[in-house]
């Protein structure tokens, strides 16, 4: 009997070893800043307390943005977990259409390896430029490259063009794309990174809320997706949540964001 207990207690440690997994989310959520009030705060943070992960985009680069990541880190603390989060300077584009990115992680899940910082290789060329961090699992590293493109009117894929030279830019990284595109995957712009080895985790998945629903159907556009190595990564699940079945109309659900959070659940295997 203590025989067959001891193999049991090694089989589940090297199961926890070889099977590794981290949970990460990605969220635009529109206008985060000093508009979202305390009941909206707790509402985000019940949907991402299960993740271990969470990269935010369209924070409020003026008054309110940081402070509003803050209270989200806040009520994450409340749910029970240490959460910890790093949000971005202003991005480098006019003052109109500048934001901020945000990370935000549990502690007793992941590590941040050094401070997250925005791109600087092609800042005048992207209006937004990507937020990247690097993070530990379990001794792997990945690196998150948040982003938020511009709009569709605005050729989005001008500037989505630039990450075919990231896995050179920035060699050695476990690089993972993931944010609003406003730009479906199946657009040619993404041949490069494909043809890289990086693969999008959805397919015909729409992710941003229409004003109102047609037959059902209250989605709009495949703008939001994440874009992995197979080669460096392990996919054990990937998601969306449909937060807005939690309201009566998509009028209120809209106040918490037009967009719905997305998620991977993977283990890096570099």
């Amino acid at each position: 009997m203590k025989i067959l207990k001891f193999f049991l207690i090694l089989f589940f440690f090297w199961s926890s070893v070889f099977y590794a997994q981290v949970k990460v989310c990605s969220w635009n959520i529109q206008n985060m800043g000093q508009s979202k009030n305390a009941e909206e705060i707790a509402f985000m943070a019940d949907i991402l307390k299960g993740f271990d992960v969470v990269a935010i985009q369209e924070i409020v680069a003026g008054v309110g943005g940081a402070q509003s990541i803050a209270r989200l880190a806040d009520a994450l603390n409340r749910t029970g977990t240490k959460w910890e989060y790093k949000i971005s300077a202003p991005t480098l584009s006019d003052p109109h259409s500048a934001e901020r990115y945000a990370f935000l992680w549990k502690t007793s899940q992941v590590k941040l390896v050094k401070p997250p910082k925005l791109d600087e290789f092609y800042q005048s060329e992207i209006e937004r430029e990507p937020y990247l961090a690097d993070f530990s699992y379990n001794g792997e590293i990945f690196t998150l490259v948040n982003f938020h493109a511009i709009p569709k009117k605005k050729q989005p894929e001008t500037e989505i063009k630039y990450f075919k030279y990231f896995p050179d830019l920035y060699p050695n990284k476990n690089l993972i794309f993931l944010g609003d595109f406003n730009t479906p995957q199946s657009h040619s712009v993404f041949l490069p990174l494909k043809k890289m080895g990086f693969s999008p985790i959805f397919q015909n998945q729409k992710t941003s809320l229409r004003t109102k629903c047609i037959n059902a159907n209250c989605l709009a556009s495949e703008y939001d997706n994440i874009f992995y190595n197979s080669a460096k990564n392990e996919t054990v699940g990937i998601g969306v949540v449909h937060f807005y079945t939690a309201f009566s109309t998509l009028k209120e659900a809209r106040k918490i964001s037009d967009h719905i959070p997305i998620w991977i659940e993977f283990s890096p295997c570099e």
